[in-house]
């Protein structure tokens, strides 16, 4: 394995020579806490944050511990609460000052740094301003424009902040309404998770729990940034790696989160050190290369066993798989040159993983968006998955695959019925709970919203939280299409560029956030969400509301229903509205094998685990197996870079979420100020005869009849692969064609679409 200094950037390129966490932890989160000047109960928010009986963070969806370290948030998880609760304040007087058209103006960081939302406002086209409005004048008007709607052309849309009962209510809705357009946040990121790692071992989502990271002996990587998307998960693998586990990284960009940590809750770290080494040998692929990457690996075990016998894991293959010989066939024909081509990297270096993973008894297969975000995304994770059951390391101890997913509900989601595929939902259960014909119809995914916003198909949009027309590809595209629909409905938190794209009617309606209060007559409300490791906690905020005129997600999803649908007994929005406890009696009824005594395990330390079949090694695939996949396709990319192309990979800073932007310090990698930068490497730039500063304009390079560009952008040399550029996620988003997706899932490819560099005239 490499030494340490194996594993440091390049010095002749932007970089970061410091430790993940420590004081550049410590110092971002006083930077937005002088920046924002929350209300006075932030922090002790923030010292209940992630704790059993606390307030969940609506960060990220990494697991929280049954035994919590005495601050349990991280850099960003802070971020996102001092965000929310900022004292600034976002109300009508803003609006009644400016037109949209000049909000359109602002920058993201602009629009959210305003402040919370404070009045329900419905849009006045005549004026182009948003005005004030009351909560019954919003859901008649909402209730009215709906139902002039055929609901087929309606979409509701849902971001990964909401809870679980807040999703099982919009679900209900949308489908008492009439569609199953229920997209959500994981269409744009981890869709190909819930359809690719169903096809090959039944299961929609990873199998691991906290505990396996206590017995595994070899961690492997593969496009996911924990320092930035994940970082509390840096103390699971600070714990792997003191009891002597190995971690192998596969990324084209050198993160610093899986370099080194210094744990900020470590006084020895925090003064003298020594810091953690994260990863003992870091691989940066190529983008689109991991395929070939994995390929390799297995190659080298198969000529392991060949060669000693007892490397496979025989009876796990004979009982448990299918396709195994196909696998061996296909891979028997694949060079050690096409695989070195496609990767960029060596086949000694592949050996050297592959004689690792041989020699490890348990190993654990993590990934995030750099496989999920590939037109052939869903190839790759049958790849790992692949390389996981040579050994059988699915359904043991110590063993699994793990996605790491982003926004902190976006999987429980999925599991309580936001899907726009009807044979997830158990329809006949919610046939004979609410006397009703759910619509069987497949719904849209992001992408055909997108593209049905562009052919006026769609004409009615209901977002719940979410910037859903910053986010999508092909943004820049679409954004003038939105303003010719009929509806659109915004729920919000803080102000965004979604809602300055209003359609014919529009509605902006200011909810409360998680760590807030919400007060009914039963008595204060808890939320539940479900976390990457499939376990569900309860959440009770405290904090009072940032404005008296705020109603939960789930007071609102109900007025609005309430508006929209005839009466039916069966259907309680205001008893729901009312304890939040019956939701999850509903749920409970609907999921009973996942959700068993629901309210009884509402605040579980660690949260209550609501079971994987294939962690229980029972395939729920149509074989009845698990799935050996043998790859058509060695590269993940759905167009090779020819001649002058690069292939572009987009990024999210160390100073955002989502879209949303706190700042404009990138620390971990070593870059400040404005976000329009494009990164090459010092060679790439030298063959292209660019400059460092240069200014240029990028174009995508996918044939479609459609002309793409995002212009003004600064180049930056940075340590990555030949032959590929990165740029910030949405600023690029322009680039990235709404038709080049993964082929089964119908993810956008953020992670791996052809451009062009050219160098724009000096002034």
């Amino acid at each position: 394995m490499s030494e340490p200094d194996e594993l440091s950037q390049r010095d002749d390129t932007a970089f970061y020579d410091h430790p993940t966490g420590g004081w550049g932890s410590v110092r971002g989160m006083a930077s937005i806490l002088a920046d924002q000047k929350p209300t006075a109960g932030a922090l002790r928010t923030l010292a209940r944050q992630n704790k059993p009986g606390g307030h969940m963070c609506t960060s990220c969806a990494w697991t929280k511990p049954a035994q919590p370290h005495l601050f349990e948030f991280c850099e960003n998880g802070a971020k996102a609460t001092i965000w929310d609760l900022t004292r600034d304040r976002c109300g009508p007087e803003l609006f009644a000052a400016r037109t949209v058209a000049e909000l359109r103006g602002w920058s993201d960081h602009e629009l959210e740094e305003a402040g919370r939302l404070t009045h329900p406002l419905r849009y006045d086209p005549d004026t182009d301003r948003y005005v004030e409005t009351t909560w019954d004048e919003a859901f008649a008007g909402i209730g009215a424009g709906l139902k002039a709607l055929d609901p087929k052309s309606t979409v509701f849309y849902m971001s990964g902040k909401g809870s679980l009962e807040t999703a099982y209510l919009f679900a209900l809705f949308a489908r008492l309404y009439g569609h199953n357009n229920l997209p959500d946040s994981s269409n744009m990121c981890h869709e190909t998770t819930s359809v690719g790692l169903k096809k090959v071992t039944g299961s929609s989502v990873g199998t691991c729990i906290l505990s396996d990271f206590d017995h595994c002996d070899l961690l492997l990587f593969f496009g996911q940034n924990t320092g930035t998307n994940s970082p509390r998960f840096l103390h699971t693998l600070q714990a792997c790696k003191e009891r002597g586990c190995k971690i192998v990284t596969f990324n084209p960009i050198r993160e610093r989160g899986l370099v080194e940590f210094a744990n900020p809750q470590s006084p020895v770290q925090m003064t003298t050190g020594p810091t953690t080494t994260i990863s003992d040998l870091y691989l940066q692929v190529r983008p689109g290369g991991d395929i070939a990457a994995l390929a390799g690996i297995i190659k080298r075990v198969l000529e392991l066993e060949a060669q000693r016998g007892g490397v496979l894991d025989r009876g796990f293959i004979d009982e448990h798989t299918h396709g195994f010989d196909a696998l061996a066939t296909r891979l028997g024909d694949v060079s050690w040159e096409e695989i070195e081509r496609e990767t960029g990297l060596r086949r000694a270096e592949l050996e050297v993983v592959a004689d690792l993973y041989a020699r490890s008894r348990n190993v654990i297969g993590i990934y995030g968006m750099g496989l999920t975000q590939h037109v052939h995304g869903s190839l790759n994770i049958a790849m790992l998955v692949n390389l996981l059951m040579l050994r059988g390391n699915i359904g043991r101890e110590g063993t699994g695959i793990s996605p790491v997913r982003g926004h902190s509900n976006v999987q429980g989601q999925r599991t309580v019925g936001i899907s726009e595929k009807p044979e997830l939902v158990p329809l006949d259960r919610l046939a004979e709970l609410f006397g009703f014909e759910p619509p069987r119809e497949q719904g849209r995914t992001t992408v055909e919203v997108v593209d049905g916003v562009l052919d006026g198909s769609v004409r009615g949009f209901v977002s719940l939280g979410g910037n859903f027309a910053r986010a999508i590809p092909d943004n820049a595209r679409a954004e003038e299409a939105w303003r010719g629909l009929d509806l659109t409905v915004q729920i919000a938190t803080k102000l965004n560029r979604s809602h300055l794209l209003p359609g014919k009617a529009a509605w902006l309606l200011p909810c409360l956030v998680r760590a807030e209060e919400d007060r009914q007559a039963t008595g204060p409300q808890a939320v539940t969400i479900e976390d990457s490791l499939s376990h569900i906690h309860g959440s009770l905020g405290k904090r009072k509301p940032a404005s008296p005129h705020l109603r939960s997600e789930v007071a609102i999803v109900a007025g609005t229903a309430k508006a929209t649908l005839p009466p039916n007994p069966k259907v309680k929005w205001d008893d729901w509205t009312g304890d939040f406890g019956l939701i999850r009696d509903l749920i409970e009824a609907t999921y009973p094998e996942e959700f068993g005594d629901f309210n009884g395990r509402l605040f579980t330390p660690g949260g209550f685990y609501r079971g994987n079949a294939a962690r229980d090694r029972r395939w729920k695939t149509e074989s009845g197996k698990a799935e050996f996949t043998a790859p058509e396709v060695l590269s993940a990319l759905g167009k090779e870079p020819e001649g002058e192309e690069l292939t572009l990979v987009t990024l999210r800073s160390n100073d955002q979420f989502n879209t949303t932007i706190y700042g404009f310090s990138d620390r971990l990698r070593g870059l400040s100020g404005p976000r329009d930068v494009v990164l090459i490497n010092p060679e790439e730039m030298a063959r292209r005869g660019l400059s460092e500063g240069q200014i240029v304009t990028v174009e995508c390079a996918v044939a479609d009849g459609t002309d793409r560009v995002v212009r003004g952008l600064k180049v930056v040399p940075y340590d990555l692969p030949d032959a590929c550029v990165a740029a910030y996620y949405p600023e690029a988003n322009p680039l990235i064609p709404v038709g080049y997706h993964d082929l089964l899932s119908k993810t956008p490819a953020f992670k791996g679409v052809p451009v062009r560099l050219r160098a724009e005239a000096q002034s």
